[in-house]
């Protein structure tokens, strides 16, 4: 089976800016990610829990999609404002994908 090569990015971001990565995200052309709950961590800050939160405020969430390389750097350069002043990891993995059109 053929496999094209694709990228995978990972955004770690306050639930609240939720609605600002995918607005950046469209802007940049994607159009299709997933959103997950983040549970827990540890970071410069040392280590936390979701748990005992009271509001969405508070909580982080994972925002991944894959594209294809030509559309990474308009990707990372419509998500830089949203991390700017916000606490928030991106991470770009190489990665391999059936069904490139659809990316």
């Amino acid at each position: 089976m053929k496999m094209h090569e694709a990228k995978r990015v990972e955004i770690m971001i306050e639930a609240i800016m939720e609605s600002q990565v995918t607005r950046s995200l469209a802007a940049a052309g994607v159009t299709g990610f997933t959103i997950l709950p983040v549970l827990g961590g540890s970071g410069r800050s040392g280590q936390w829990t979701r748990e005992g939160s009271v509001s969405r405020a508070s909580g982080m969430i994972a925002v991944i999609c894959l594209v294809a390389p030509t559309r990474l750097d308009a990707l990372l350069e419509a998500i830089f404002p949203v991390l700017d002043d916000h606490i928030g990891v991106v991470s770009v993995t190489d990665t391999q994908i059936l069904r490139a059109e659809r990316f």
